[in-house]
């Protein structure tokens, strides 16, 4: 049996091998790959060195070499790919550190050259333990900078930087709205942070409140819906607000208390918070978690309930006003309160036109914008012409372009004596043929129809659904109907040559534009509305 020592010794041995086994020499492939979880980084301890009678954590050993390189100045380098699942200082090669220095030089001057991602995160470890800015709001600047710039090619910087931009925020007691945070990372932060957010609005500033930061608090999703798609979305980011302190005008007028007296009230919900997980952080510096105070207002149904009903009532009048068919569905508005917004957003709607009427028209002067595109194919083609080996010199341009008019005259000679005796039409698939007999009824125009027994008791945005719908849609919604759906489905989607899951996405659209609501969920026609397509005529 061995002594302890020397167990000690035999296992720092072996580590010592499987260590030396890692080429960190080696220049893989740039990619880009995500940061793990620290608990997934084998033997972290061997990161760990020794100075002056001391051991350095990974963490602390990386402060100490980036105060070391913060004002090292980088000269121009080549660019050298670098991938790493934990990046620091210590697994760059001298090449890739050359690179790096140069690279973060011109990121401080706001010059942003491609790189790959380990290096953006060895700059932002920097930032997070407080190296190169001298003031809090500085580092925030440049950490927002950074994530702005190489998102595009690396989205998985979002649910990094969204992260540690909030802890960041927190730590250094930002003065600073963290909206600013959820409008770059698409609508998403942690609901608490959320809750924190909407609490500060609504108690200090109001008008603050952005549509990104409110979508949490509706009921349902309202980026389904085909007006907030095509060109609402940026109508409602407008009026949303606006709309939002008319109301809390219209309570503390009516009520004696606004939004934030009626649901900011509640007792706040303490929790602690771990500070810039997953990244490369000293937490001698600010410490592991930071405590975090906030009233669930998210937990509020009352709440969500009003924020839905103002923004159903506010979509409702903007469709009518730009001239939208379709109109949302669900419990309303006070009619008092409903008639204010509706009468607001008429005056903000006449304002716009009004302002748009006093703009100058622009007007095209096609005679010479026709000049123009000509002379442009011109040159094109007197740019594109290739040099002809064989006689040894090139073509003038007009003899290039009458070539080219040439080859492009007896290729539609070809194709009109080709199509005399052969059909361009593509030859039948008999099986598909047949198969599609019991699919699209021959010389009968397909629309959606209702039994007569109900067909004049239904509401008047069935009738706009059924006047939207192309044939394909009305066989897709047959289909959904019968006995075996899928198969029939698959047919039908076959026969127009496209996907079962495109026709029903455009059934729900064309639903959410005339009716405000979706008709299938889950590949099936929802449960609520088949009392009404039982009477559908096959």
């Amino acid at each position: 049996m061995m002594e302890d020592g020397e167990t000690v010794s035999m296992k720092d041995h072996s580590r010592q091998l499987e260590f030396m086994e890692i080429d960190l020499t080696e220049e893989p492939e740039a990619s880009a790959v995500p940061v793990p979880e620290r608990s997934t980084i084998p033997n972290r301890q061997f990161h760990s060195s020794q100075t002056g009678g001391s051991i350095l954590s990974s963490e602390k050993r990386f402060v100490e070499e980036a105060r070391q390189l913060e004002e090292a100045e980088g000269e121009p380098a080549p660019f050298v790919p670098f991938m790493s699942y934990w990046p620091t200082y210590g697994v760059m090669n001298e090449s890739q550190r050359e690179w790096y220095l140069y690279w973060r030089s011109e990121v401080r001057q706001r010059r942003f050259p491609d790189t790959d991602l380990s290096y953006v995160f060895v700059h932002t470890y920097e930032l997070i333990n407080g190296v190169g800015w001298r003031d809090p709001q500085a580092g925030f600047d440049q950490l927002k900078q950074l994530w702005i710039h190489y998102r595009v090619r690396n989205p998985q910087l979002d649910m990094y930087m969204q992260e540690w931009l909030v802890d960041y925020t927190l730590v250094h007691q930002l003065d600073m709205p963290l909206s600013e945070i959820l409008d770059i990372s698409s609508g998403y932060l942690p609901a608490e942070i959320q809750d924190m957010e909407m609490q500060r609005i609504l108690q200090n500033r109001i008008s603050d409140v952005s549509l990104n930061l409110l979508r949490r608090y509706y009921d349902y999703d309202i980026t389904l819906s085909k007006f907030y798609r095509d060109g609402g979305q940026e109508v409602l980011e407008e009026v949303i607000p606006k709309v939002m302190v008319l109301v809390d005008s219209y309570l503390l007028r009516t009520r004696q208390e606004g939004i934030a007296n009626q649901f900011i009230q509640g007792k706040p919900r303490t929790t602690e918070r771990v500070l810039f997980r997953k990244a490369v952080y000293d937490d001698t510096l600010y410490g592991k978690t930071v405590p975090l105070s906030y009233v669930p207002v998210g937990e509020n149904s009352d709440f969500v309930q009003l924020v839905t009903r103002i923004f159903r009532c506010t979509e409702n009048k903007c469709r009518e006003l730009l001239g939208f068919r379709g109109r949302l569905r669900g419990k309303t508005l006070e009619p008092e309160l409903a008639g204010l917004i509706e009468r607001y957003l008429d005056k903000v709607y006449a304002a716009k036109q009004a302002e748009a009427a006093e703009k100058p028209m622009i007007r095209i002067d096609a005679e010479k914008l026709t000049s123009l595109q000509q002379e442009s194919e011109y040159v094109r083609k007197a740019l594109t012409i290739e040099e002809d080996v064989d006689r040894g010199h090139e073509p003038a341009p007009f003899e290039h372009q009458a070539a080219v008019e040439g080859e492009a005259n007896d290729t539609v000679k070809y194709m009109t004596e080709q199509n005399k005796d052969h059909s361009l039409e593509p030859e039948a698939d008999e099986g598909l043929a047949e198969r599609s007999e019991a699919v699209v009824p021959n010389d009968k125009p397909v629309r959606l129809q209702w039994e007569e027994a109900i067909a004049g008791d239904l509401d008047e945005e069935w009738l706009h659904l059924a006047d939207q719908l192309a044939p394909q849609h009305v066989l897709a919604i047959h289909a959904l109907l019968g006995e075996d759906p899928d198969t029939e489905l698959n047919l039908v989607a076959e026969q127009y040559g496209t996907m079962p899951a495109l026709l029903l996405d455009e059934i729900n659209d064309l639903a959410m534009e005339t009716m405000g609501d979706l008709l299938i969920d889950s590949d099936r026609i929802v449960s609520e509305y088949m009392n009404v397509f039982e009477h559908v005529k096959r």
